[in-house]
């Protein structure tokens, strides 16, 4: 995207208050994750969902007219509805090191406000395998500024996208005045990431090319959606992120953010925001760097489409690389096996 260049790392950890952590398991009866995107001193955040099938957590806490003004971490797991008891480890982690919102008079009376989205995965383990506190515990405590595996990690260990492995993807854009903007996806989706009439993905991802017309011609999805064993019944799906930026931002501001990131999901993934989707992307503002212009003055618009614009950006490209990095499991193919000759 013009006037836009990847930040240091190339993810979400570019954005300055931002740390990443993972836990998952992947055997042969386990395929499920947690992926933790945690602000430990705080985030303004906010959200936005579109999925018609969703799985949440705390999401109105985030709305813009309520009490509490930050979120402390942001969990991303597989599991579906199960798995978003993997919430309750991520706050444990927060309240021993005296993160949250001050709810006493003592450093240790807070209450961690930790908002979670989940995924359904359940047809890629053994019935009853699922992330639990435990694992959303082992990501909080991993988390740190330089984790940016994508593919089979975290909440992405059992994605599928459409016909291919879906997982983790991330991605960083630094603007033109220094904002920096990241994304963090977990790509679950009901519609496809490549266009299945070239080989690529729908939204560019650099270091690929046109795929050998054999390996695309071969590549054509055969229909219905598979499982680790097999074609599964039930078309559950879901694409979930988050988004980051380091400029200090009010919750109406963030959850412009927020609405703007599923124009990535929109550009990356057809069709998106389906019935079966529980697509949903929340939105977090570090206040690394100053605020906005005044709201009503003539620069704050500008300033802030900006940062959608690149919210949008990051988040597409976030989750191309999440089906490029992603390995086969089971009877899931990859994109890697499905068009080798793709990479550059």
């Amino acid at each position: 995207m013009a006037g836009l260049r990847p930040g240091e790392r190339g993810g979400i950890v570019d954005v300055e208050g931002v740390l990443v952590g993972h836990d998952q398991r992947l055997d042969e009866h386990w395929a499920t994750g947690v992926s933790v995107v945690a602000v430990p001193e705080g985030a303004t955040a906010a959200v936005d969902v579109r999925g018609g099938g969703p799985g949440t957590r705390e999401t109105d806490t985030l709305h813009p007219t309520h009490l509490v003004q930050q979120a402390h971490a942001i969990v991303l797991t597989g599991g579906s509805a199960y798995g978003l008891a993997a919430a309750d480890g991520v706050m444990r982690r927060l309240a021993e090191c005296g993160h949250g919102f001050q709810v006493g008079q003592r450093p240790e009376e807070v209450v961690p406000i930790v908002p979670a989205a989940v995924l359904f995965d359940l047809p890629m383990g053994d019935w009853g395998n699922r992330p639990d506190a435990e694992f959303g515990y082992r990501a909080a405590v991993s988390a740190d500024r330089t984790d940016t595996r994508e593919g089979n990690v975290g909440a992405g260990t059992g994605a599928v996208a459409g016909s291919l492995k879906g997982g983790i993807g991330t991605a960083s854009a630094v603007l033109g005045d220094g904002t920096t903007v990241g994304a963090l996806m977990a790509v679950n989706s009901a519609g496809e990431v490549v266009d299945p009439s070239t080989g690529l993905p729908w939204y560019p991802v650099p270091g690929l090319r046109a795929p050998d017309p054999a390996e695309v011609e071969g590549g054509l999805p055969a229909g219905g959606r598979r499982g680790r064993h097999g074609p599964t019944g039930r078309p559950l799906n879901t694409t979930i992120g988050v988004v980051a930026a380091d400029r200090r931002l009010t919750k109406a501001e963030c959850h412009r953010v927020a609405v703007a990131a599923h124009d990535g999901i929109a550009r990356a993934v057809r069709p998106a925001h389906g019935m079966f989707d529980g697509d949903t992307v929340f939105a977090l503002a570090t206040g690394a760097r100053d605020g906005l212009p005044e709201a009503g003055e003539p620069s704050w618009a500008p300033a802030l489409d900006a940062i959608c614009s690149a919210a949008a950006h990051v988040v597409a490209v976030a989750i191309g690389r999440a089906v490029l990095a992603a390995e086969p499991v089971g009877e899931v193919t990859s994109y890697t096996i499905r068009y080798p000759s793709a990479r550059e």
